[in-house]
């Protein structure tokens, strides 16, 4: 099985490159700067590009089975933009063209899910982001809606906080005001539910938040 993986130099998108290889999977991975992915494995392809070109990201998604998303906005003040959102689009787009139907990415509780129930946490989360990062948040609705709005068999994972611990063998996993999840979350242990969800389709078409 081999897996597009997009985002794989970033913090989480390193250890779920590294937990797909562990578990057997080939993987195509593309990389601005493909020096950043210092890992040499057989079961690995780098292919250097931006997600602004789209022969490259139709290149990483063809012959595919599947695709795991880390990508986030920037949280720089200033930024503005959207190209998270719009090469979110042509991941999407090369999907559909290459019959890839299983999307797996992230996304933050300032995206609802419909089986979310209003809480004050979640409404000043809200808040905050839009306040500190307003561009953030823009993209964070628009790479999500560029999935959700689509035909593809998609989960998005919703965190909050991700930490460097280890990973925990707690996990928490559910929707805003229906279930006991919490705030922080480690990026291994974020990696390790992206990469089980290629098995799992408990969570299809549904972005569960999950925490430690």
């Amino acid at each position: 099985m081999r897996i597009a993986v997009f985002g794989g130099t970033g913090k989480i998108g390193r250890l779920v490159v590294e937990q797909l290889l562990a578990a057997g999977y080939e993987l195509t991975v593309l990389a601005r700067n493909p020096g950043k992915l210092t890992i040499n494995d057989p079961k690995l392809t780098v292919r250097r590009g931006q997600l602004f070109d789209v022969a490259a990201v139709r290149d990483v998604v063809g012959g595919s089975d599947a695709v795991i998303s880390a990508l986030g906005p920037s949280l720089r003040i200033g930024t503005s933009g959207v190209p998270i959102t719009e090469g979110t689009c042509a991941i999407v787009a090369a999907m559909r063209d290459s019959g890839v139907r299983r999307f797996i990415g992230l996304a933050t509780p300032s995206v609802a899910d419909p089986r979310d129930r209003p809480t004050f946490k979640a409404k000043l989360l809200s808040v905050m982001a839009g306040l500190m990062f307003p561009n953030a948040l823009i993209e964070l609705g628009g790479m999500t809606a560029a999935v959700t709005g689509s035909d593809l068999d998609w989960t998005i994972v919703r965190i909050t906080n991700p930490t460097d611990r280890p990973a925990q063998g707690t996990l928490r996993v559910g929707f805003l005001g229906r279930d006991a999840v919490g705030w922080a979350m480690s990026r291994a242990g974020i990696a390790a539910f992206l990469v089980g969800q290629l098995s799992d389709t408990t969570y299809l078409k549904s972005l569960p938040v999950i925490s430690n």
